[in-house]
């Protein structure tokens, strides 16, 4: 969701001896278009953060859910903090930040960002205790604090402090033997006043909640504190209430300070700066240069200090000071702090406040074809090229299947893969173990500088080399951030091959919450992008070309603002034009600017964007021909897809009508500049048409979603003249649930 550090120009030269350099953008006309025609991406993604809150005050979706949408907001907002902010705040003090594309200057962001930040922050308190708690004592679920429990509740806890928590906390004071201590990013903390009631001289301590513990401690009807999972205090349903892990350690500082006299205790949290930056001299060097900077990472500066209401001055003003805090870093808010917690009270065993129970369905085309031996799969894909809309459309029966099956298949030679995110315990790692075993030549490409999941990546990557599988780190200087898979196999008529690339992480989980798109083909053209482009990131292969993929950083900029540009000439001839655009993130200014001259020159274009957009739309004589959407939901969507009216055959291709591609980029300056990216061509005339009705849903009137207005504010927009508008996730899923076979 954030860009990384720009390379250096040394970095860019040893990056040009793997992979072309990226192209420059093309030149425009930018001096024809208003200076004030971006919004801010900083304040844009504040922006979508408040459409999360939204969902969560959406009294229509189901309780437990918008309690997990309070937890998505608050793990959101600390990730925006310890990589946007943190970075911002670190090209300030080194001054090298420069004035955004938005035209405000580097503080002026800042400002703004820390004006509507505490608003949100203080929003979202409002909402929990005024509106979400409320709904959930209704339900008899209640967060409640130590003075709400009965005598025999409060003499339960006491003995579960002592067996459960006291053995593992570790309170640390401050005084000239004691330096004030290191507080860990995102740790939960009781800042402790104790006297010596011999001497009457006051000491500060600190107290660190450990994360392991249990955010919230569940007590059952009979007062019996449960195990640390909630599912478990409450076989029958009834009545739970839950206790800040905090409050029960804090009736309890006594213990941790015998003989002292406690005077006041406070919550606290720090945000650290915690994005990582590692210049490889060589893909050799590079674990080593990520595991060391990883423990840089737990010791960057504090860049946010939350702080619960009430605090005396005295405590706030050492805080403040010890932590080197200004005081537009300082939030203060209604205890308890730290909410991305509430995911264990969203999970509770409450099917009825939860959204109903959805089981993804394998493919029709998949599903068509008898499961018997490990070869059908491939038999599938060799008919027809299958496009897969995930999670409607079983990840597990689908792309897990395709490297299942030829990790076990004596007929297939290699597997190329490669892993942005995933799981240790991932099957896809475990199939590509049991070919690398059964004698295959495998290659995974493991992007190891993932943000927040290095050291996981780390950690698998290493389990793949132990099990003889070839692990590649990519082209230095460059994310590897394409989701490509590539199987040979031996067929009686030659070597064939066998591709998937999609627009999704090869993480099972994350299938099932992330809507993604990817295509499954046997087509040879792919086939032989795939092998060059592997070629490229584990070897050397800088002069690669492509025929249906476009790949950053050598062409998807360029070849989207031409595909842009050839739909306005046709505007502009008086004939047919549109595009349609469906993104995470639209920040980069060259494609931009394209799609707005492509607007003058009378094209509708239609966008819709999960997050950040710097785009205007709707400005007269620049964007009027724009819309632009967002919609959020049940699943995170994730999916890419670019569509326009003319197609762009090639010689003796036979490509007609609109041409569409899928894949893993997002019109960021990170993805363009400094990523390796890979867009397919869709070629099959029934899933382009799929794909642009799809498209037209997600920007129908008739839809929910929220609509971004010239001045950069979001309007949701639920109810038509007729009624509530349509949810499109929730259509997608009855049009699974209505095909033959799939389950209910």
């Amino acid at each position: 969701m954030t860009d990384a550090p720009a390379i250096d120009p040394a970095l860019a030269e040893r990056i040009a001896e793997h992979v072309e350099t990226a192209a420059e953008p093309p030149t425009t006309d930018s001096d024809a278009l208003p200076d004030d025609r971006f919004l801010d991406r900083e304040l844009s993604w504040l922006a979508f953060n408040q459409r999360v809150l939204e969902l969560a005050e959406d009294e229509s979706l189901p309780l437990l859910e918008r309690v997990r949408f309070l937890a998505i907001f608050a793990s959101n907002l600390d990730e925006f903090f310890m990589v946007r902010v943190a970075g911002l705040k670190r090209r300030i003090a080194t001054g090298i930040a420069v004035t955004a594309a938005s035209g405000l200057s580097p503080r002026q962001v800042l400002e703004a960002i820390s004006e509507r930040a505490h608003a949100l922050m203080e929003r979202h308190a409002r909402v929990l205790s005024t509106v979400v708690q409320p709904a959930l004592a209704a339900e008899g679920i209640t967060i409640v604090r130590w003075d709400d429990l009965g005598d025999a509740e409060q003499d339960r806890l006491h003995k579960f402090f002592r067996r459960q928590i006291f053995p593992v906390l570790t309170p640390l004071a401050v005084d000239p033997a004691h330096p004030f201590p290191y507080i860990s990013g995102l740790s939960l903390n009781l800042a402790v006043s104790v006297v010596n009631p011999a001497s009457g001289k006051e000491h500060f301590a600190r107290v660190k909640v450990p994360p392991l513990l249990p955010r919230y401690i569940a007590v059952d009807a009979a007062g019996r504190p449960s195990a640390p999972v909630p599912q478990t205090a409450a076989p029958e349903r009834g009545p739970m209430s839950f206790v800040p892990v905090e409050d029960v350690i804090a009736q309890h500082l006594d213990m941790l300070f015998p003989g002292m006299e406690v005077r006041e205790f406070h919550t606290f949290r720090i945000t650290r700066n915690e994005d990582v930056e590692v210049e490889e001299d060589d893909a050799e060097n590079l674990l080593k240069a990520m595991e060391k900077e990883l423990l840089r990472r737990r010791f960057g500066p504090p860049v946010r200090l939350e702080l619960a209401e009430g605090i005396s001055p005295r405590v706030r003003k050492l805080l403040v000071r010890e932590l080197g805090m200004s005081e537009d870093d300082v939030y203060e808010l209604p205890a308890p702090l730290d909410h991305t917690g509430l995911n264990l009270i969203a999970d509770l065993d409450r099917p009825e406040l939860q959204f109903p129970r959805f089981v993804p369905a394998t493919h029709r085309q998949l599903a068509e074809v008898e499961s018997a031996t490990p070869t059908n799969v491939f038999a599938a894909i060799r008919a027809r090229d299958i496009l897969l809309h995930h999670p409607y459309d079983s990840f597990s029966t689908s792309v897990q299947t395709f490297l299942e099956q030829a990790a076990a298949d004596p007929a297939v030679l290699a597997i190329k893969q490669t892993l942005y995110r995933t799981s240790g315990d991932s099957p896809i790692v475990d199939a590509l173990i049991d070919a690398a075993q059964a004698g295959k030549q495998v290659l995974a490409l493991v992007e190891i500088k993932a943000r927040f999941d290095e050291q996981n990546n780390i950690s698998w990557a290493r389990k793949l080399e132990q099990a003889g599988v070839h692990v590649v780190y990519g082209i230095v200087g460059l994310k590897t951030h394409c989701k490509l898979s590539l199987v040979v196999r031996q067929e009686a008529d030659g070597l064939r091959r066998y591709s998937h690339v999609g627009t999704g992480n090869y993480h099972p989980r994350t299938a099932r919450l992330y809507t993604d798109l990817g295509l499954l083909t046997a087509d040879p053209d792919v086939g032989q992008d795939l092998t060059r482009l592997f070629n490229q990131l584990s070897g050397y292969a800088p002069k690669s070309r492509f025929h249906r993929l476009l790949v950053a950083p050598r062409s998807v900029r360029t070849g989207l603002v031409e595909r842009i540009e050839r739909e306005a000439a046709a505007a502009r001839r008086g004939d047919p034009a549109w595009i349609k655009i469906k993104v995470n993130s639209m920040v980069d200014e060259t494609t931009i600017d394209a799609l707005y001259r492509a607007s003058q020159a009378g094209v509708p274009v239609d966008i819709n964007v999960r997050g950040i957009c710097a785009l205007r739309p709707g400005v007269p004589g620049l964007s009027e021909n724009i819309r632009v959407r967002s919609i959020l939901g049940r699943f995170l969507e994730h999916s890419r897809v670019f569509a326009f009216a003319h197609a762009t055959p090639d010689e003796g291709d036979g490509f007609e009508g609109p041409e569409v591609f899928i894949g893993s980029a997002d019109l960021m300056h990170r993805n363009l500049d400094r990523r390796v990216e890979a867009l397919v061509r869709v070629a099959d005339q029934a899933q382009i048409t799929e794909l642009v009705e799809y498209l037209d849903e997600t920007m129908d009137d008739g839809t929910s979603s929220w609509h971004l207005g010239p001045d950069g504010e979001w309007a949701r927009h639920t109810q038509g003249a007729d009624g509530p508008l349509v949810d499109l996730q929730e259509v997608l899923i009855h049009r699974q649930r209505r095909r033959p076979g799939a389950a209910r």
